[in-house]
């Protein structure tokens, strides 16, 4: 038999995707508690018997959204790790995990991004601290890399592991966006040649002198 918190949740995912097509699609502000019951085909009270607020139902949105995208990013490492594969291995699992992610919830990634760059909202500061989230899984990875000797040790471990968060979000959305035509293995690619050639750079430079010498 079913239980009372597993229907919940059942119903919260329900919510929580139908939250986050309408706002993609019009704006928190234009998208009303009446029409997310209706798209998640649930009473308008069943919103507010989970949320108190459209607001705390976006701030949860958010978290939830956030946390599948980290927790699917450490997976990636952890299982790359398991194969005894590389640090720089497993940011290029992480980069995959990422892009499958956002081509599976390409909604929710607009909508994440799209936030980070407001001000004026209510849930600014939660969706900062979930960002740090995701991002300090990839900076462990990236500081272990160093400490293996795998990349060099003058990177900047916290900007390299934001800026590889952020180039995986943008090029998944520009690939959705104006290139769908393109498959996942495809982006990956081109993703996993410019991070080898970055972020793996001094070991790769090295392979590439080997080779000419």
């Amino acid at each position: 038999m079913e239980s009372t918190s597993t229907r919940r949740r059942a119903t919260r995912t329900k919510l929580y995707e139908a939250a986050v097509t309408l706002i993609a699609e019009q704006g928190f502000s234009a998208t009303t508690v009446e029409e997310i019951a209706e798209r998640a085909g649930v009473a308008k009270g069943t919103v507010y018997y989970n949320f108190a607020s459209k607001t705390e139902l976006f701030e949860e949105l958010l978290r939830h959204g956030v946390g599948m995208l980290t927790a699917s990013l450490q997976r990636a490492a952890d299982e790359t790790a398991e194969r005894g594969g590389s640090r720089v291995d497993a940011l290029d699992a992480m980069v995959r995990a990422g892009l499958a992610f956002i081509d599976r919830y390409p909604a929710f990634a607009q909508l994440y991004v799209a936030e980070l760059w407001r001000t004026n909202r209510a849930w600014q500061d939660t969706l900062l601290v979930l960002r740090q989230q995701a991002v300090a899984v990839v900076e462990t990875v990236i500081g272990e890399a160093v400490e293996r000797g795998e990349v060099s040790g003058e990177i900047d471990v916290q900007l390299t592991a934001a800026a590889l968060v952020g180039m995986v979000l943008v090029a998944a959305l520009d690939w959705k966006a104006f290139q769908p035509e393109r498959t996942l293995d495809d982006v990956h690619a081109a993703l996993s040649r410019l991070l080898q050639g970055r972020v793996g750079g001094e070991r790769s430079g090295r392979e590439d002198r080997a080779g000419t010498g």
